[in-house]
């Protein structure tokens, strides 16, 4: 049982925001901040498949002690059993022995499923719920694909904290348009929103109280009554590759898992990745020039060193099924060695 490890309650963040706003990068800062005396705990939750998120944070090795991370893949997190994250968040409390939990749901799921799980008195008895930190980018206030996203307002009216990530791509007028936003949609008085420029995040946030609306749970069934299961992991594949597909709130993914064995070239990942034309793409990726992450978010490809890596693999998601016709070709056209 989980209450007889834990004695104090442990204080807990939700980071939401949508597809490609900078969730992973946030929390990578805020875990290069951690005290070297603190164990955190970190719970990632992906629309894909593969799971790319806890391959970014475990390829942080100069940041990495004292911080546990699980991912739990496939956008379960948000539905609305919930079974998935609260075995994972079991295991991990178990494991980590956490003094500060961090949740990062998908960018595409509702960010009310797991605020109100957490809320249930079975819960309240372990975590500590904080402040829900949404991350936004302001610019896609003018784009009503955004704005008629359920998704979308919902993770900006649960929020305690807004952050506007990405500030320095920003017009004149796209801070404010958020701001107008925010006060005819919701509770502007009752939010406090940043501008912040790489995910910088201030540490001091976290220590902000969630409100009342926030602690509202579904229903109060214990956790350890309810079904037991977890999405499976899927392996690194012996030989060659493996790709699975994941579909809802009108949109597709695919991911890909490949051998260790088999190396990439780095230009050629790179020119191929600003060639395609998806809303989203994360990979990392073992090369001829060291274990390398991508990402692929409005069109803006970047690249970082990382400390390791077990595989290979790589998530794409997009609006339109037939973006992933012929994905596949243009990665493995990017191998060097196999």
């Amino acid at each position: 049982m989980i209450e007889s490890e834990i004695k104090n309650p442990i204080p807990t963040n939700i980071i939401t925001g949508f597809l490609g706003v900078g969730k992973t990068t946030a929390i990578q800062n805020l875990i290069a901040k951690k005290p070297q005396n603190e164990r955190w705990a970190v719970l990632v939750n992906e629309f894909g498949e593969v799971g790319i998120d806890g391959n970014l944070f475990e390829g942080m090795t100069e940041s990495q002690n004292g911080v546990t991370i699980s991912q739990v893949p496939g956008g379960c997190m948000c539905c609305a059993n919930g079974f998935p994250i609260q075995i994972a968040l079991g295991m991990l409390l178990a494991k980590s022995n956490a003094q500060r939990l961090l949740i990062e749901p998908t960018g595409l799921g509702h960010p009310k499923e797991v605020i109100s799980m957490l809320s249930r008195n079975y819960y309240r008895e372990i975590l500590e719920l904080r402040a829900t930190v949404s991350l936004v980018d302001a610019r896609k206030i003018k784009d009503r694909r955004f704005t008629a996203n359920e998704t979308f307002n919902q993770q900006l009216e649960v929020a305690e904290i807004i952050i506007a990530n990405k500030a320095d791509l920003y017009e004149s007028g796209d801070f404010p348009s958020l701001l107008t936003y925010i006060e005819e949609n919701f509770d502007l008085g009752s939010k406090s929103i940043y501008q912040v420029q790489h995910g910088a995040l201030d540490k001091e946030w976290l220590e902000q109280p969630t409100t009342l609306n926030n602690l509202t749970p579904s229903n109060d069934k214990p956790a350890e009554e309810q079904a037991s299961f977890l999405p499976a992991n899927l392996q690194t594949p012996t030989e060659g590759f493996r790709s699975v597909d994941n579909s809802g709130e009108g949109f597709f993914s695919r991911g890909w898992i490949f051998n260790p064995s088999w190396l990439f070239g780095v230009n050629k990942l790179r020119s191929a990745i600003q060639g395609l034309e998806v809303e989203r793409l994360k990979g990392v990726f073992i090369t001829s020039d060291g274990f390398i992450a991508f990402n692929k978010s409005d069109s803006i490809v970047t690249q970082t060193h990382l400390d390791r890596l077990e595989d290979s693999r790589v998530e794409v998601i997009s609006g339109r099924t037939g973006a992933m016709d012929g994905i596949e070709e243009a990665l493995l056209d990017c191998l060097v060695q196999k």
